[in-house]
């Protein structure tokens, strides 16, 4: 009784305190005038590649540049599934070796990511929809990722809620199933690699937007910012939906597309969904959180643009497949719905690449499936960075591929947001 007690009172304290006496999870340091490596872009990805540069390379003093609040962009604005199902060897190693790291995240931050390996169902609705779930489930055992063909039954034994009748619009015919995909949590994710980046000697400068970008010729001497002229050997810029426009701030094209991604939420219900079921026939897939929301989300609205709202029918579209697939969710109010800004290269594919400008690095790209791939890419994008050329892993996603035709289309396994 008086420990519990005490941590009653604890916890009072320190809420009339305003939690004045806890240490900070990551400090705020004015920007330098100079740093060895500036990092564009505070989410997940820029906040790993600066985690797994000092942790593993001695490259100098790093800092992270960030716009908003650290995790304020796409990092905040995902649904949060993680899995490597993908079809060609290319993409399924990058996305198996950022699954392995998932595993062993939280232990390697000594932050929870929350990250629950509950298991990921693509569903098949047509003949066409198996013969491509056979084809790619195949794909993924040869190159030593988890994955399973289940029929309707075994569906419906793990997902007892859906409906898999032969007179639904689209009956269930069949899925694939990776068990060791699943969930984490997007806030956690930045938070634990931006104080292990900290603790590392990283400066993460927040409210600091990149407002420019500055060569010297063919090489790259630091960046204007709206805290002033920082200058840097290396520009290493991770900053998701905004990339291209950054890219033209250094007099390159890229070959992006950025456009709106909703998602919504629904009121907390209890357990009932334990595992992510996706369909590319209705466009939709859905999840339930731990707080016990659903988690809904399709594809991108068809047009280009930087709001992250959205456009009304997408969520209209998307909610009425989502009760196609579960009739017992009709009656579920949603709890609110947000919008982010992903880039989308022609192959559905990112670029994780050195480029023309002699110390100016990109990552982007990522569509619609970055979250998952947030440590596999700053790892290899880490190791980009540090030696001046690129990891076996992120080879094949170098720039150059846009003008040799050496392109990896992962359409099919990206065509619904997650």
């Amino acid at each position: 009784m008086k420990k519990s007690r005490y941590s009653i009172f604890s916890l009072a304290g320190n809420a009339v305190s305003a939690h004045r006496h806890w240490d900070v999870a990551w400090r705020s340091p004015p920007p330098a005038p100079e740093y060895d490596v500036v990092i564009v872009g505070g989410g997940g990805h820029g906040l790993a590649t600066a985690y797994y540069l000092a942790r593993e390379y001695d490259v100098g003093r790093i800092a992270v540049l960030e716009k908003g609040w650290i995790g304020g962009g796409n990092t905040g604005r995902n649904t949060t599934i993680v899995r490597s199902n993908y079809l060609w060897d290319e993409a399924a190693h990058l996305y198996e070796k950022s699954l392995q790291l998932w595993e062993g995240l939280s232990q390697e931050l000594n932050y929870n990511v929350m990250f629950s390996q509950r298991g990921v169902l693509n569903l098949g609705h047509t003949l066409q929809d198996m013969r491509d779930i056979v084809r790619r489930s195949s794909a993924n055992r040869l190159n030593g990722i988890d994955s399973e063909v289940l029929s309707p039954a075994d569906i419906k034994a793990l997902v007892p809620a859906i409906n898999i009748s032969a007179e639904a619009r689209y009956p269930v015919l069949g899925a694939s199933f990776q068990p060791r995909g699943g969930v984490a949590r997007h806030d956690a994710v930045a938070w634990g690699f931006a104080r292990a980046a900290d603790r590392h000697g990283v400066d993460i400068i927040e409210n600091c937007e990149v407002t420019g970008i500055r060569r010297e010729g063919d090489r790259v001497t630091g960046a204007d910012t709206s805290r002033g002229f920082i200058r840097a050997a290396k520009v290493a810029v991770v900053a998701a939906g905004h990339s291209s426009v950054i890219a033209d701030m250094a007099g390159l094209r890229m070959p992006l597309e950025s456009h709106p991604l909703q998602a919504l939420v629904s009121e907390p219900l209890k357990p009932v969904l334990d595992t992510v079921v996706m369909s590319n026939a209705v466009h939709g897939y859905v999840s339930q959180s731990d707080k016990g929301e659903l988690v809904i989300g399709a594809g991108i609205d068809a047009y280009n643009g930087y709001g992250q709202r959205g456009s009304f029918s997408i969520i209209e579209g998307n909610v009425a497949a989502i009760v196609e697939l579960f009739p017992v969710f009709s009656r579920v109010r949603m709890l609110r719905q947000w919008g982010g800004i992903v880039d989308v290269c022609p192959d559905a594919c990112p670029i994780i690449s050195k480029t023309p400008v002699k110390g100016l690095y990109f990552n982007c790209g990522w569509g619609t499936g970055g979250f998952k791939a947030t440590p596999g890419s700053g790892w290899v994008f880490a190791h980009t960075v540090a030696n001046d050329a690129p990891h076996p892993l992120n080879a094949p996603f170098a720039l150059e591929r846009f003008t040799s035709g050496a392109l990896i289309d992962e359409h099919g396994a990206a065509g619904v947001a997650h």
